[in-house]
């Protein structure tokens, strides 16, 4: 496994590169964020960000969103995929969060993953990117990156890649960290044909270095 010593000088190489990594999903506020990191699950930021100006006009709080219909709530998000059941999450949370906090979206995880919708990974989004909170989400690019670069096994958990990666990472920049690793996966290290040749990081990457190592068979 990757020590902690080379993980963090990959994480800032990876800062290096894209100094500008932040959260693609457009926001304006926590509620606004919870809403359309639920929306993004199995979805593109993008197609998130076409959907939600509309819907987030239509409906700007949890009072408003709670007292749709479902089937209204589907005509502004159906291009995204799951989003039957994502309309179900959109209107269960947003009924939780007036009947449970006030209307407010609450800034910690476990309340947060009590509402419907929310998991562990988006919990961790809103804290970092709605509350400056320190909190590392992981999605399928971190988890990619962090088992290419053997930060740890193949066979690690969500939960797993997490934990490695706050034992590894400085808790002040773990929201830092968190979005870049995403832009690295995203744009260098992606899942198919990832960029080795010209990847910064390939003297320490063991699954890079086989990689090119083959191509040159």
């Amino acid at each position: 496994m990757l020590s902690k010593t080379k993980t963090l000088w990959a994480i800032h190489q990876m800062m290096a590169e894209f100094p500008d990594a932040v959260g693609a999903l457009h926001s304006r506020s926590p509620f606004e964020l919870l809403i359309a990191v639920i929306l993004s699950a199995q979805a593109t930021d993008v197609s998130v960000n076409k959907v939600t100006p509309k819907l987030f006009e239509r409906f700007p709080d949890p009072a408003s969103l709670a007292a749709a219909s479902i089937a209204e709530i589907e005509t502004y998000i159906h291009s995204i995929g799951l989003y039957h059941n994502k309309a179900k999450h959109l209107k269960a949370c947003a009924q939780a969060l007036i009947d449970r906090f006030d209307g407010q979206v609450p800034n910690n995880r476990a309340d947060l993953v009590t509402l419907p919708g929310v998991g562990r990974k988006t919990a961790n989004v809103v804290m970092g990117d709605a509350f400056g909170q320190p909190a590392i989400a992981v999605d399928t690019h971190v988890q990619r990156v962090a088992k290419r670069l053997r930060i740890v096994k193949q066979s690690a958990s969500v939960l797993e890649v997490e934990q490695a990666l706050m034992d590894r990472i400085p808790k002040d920049e773990w929201v830092k960290a968190h979005h870049t690793i995403i832009f690295f996966g995203r744009y260098q290290c992606m899942a198919r044909n990832p960029k080795c040749p010209t990847c910064p990081l390939l003297t320490i990457c063991a699954e890079g270095q086989k990689r090119m190592g083959a191509k040159n068979e």
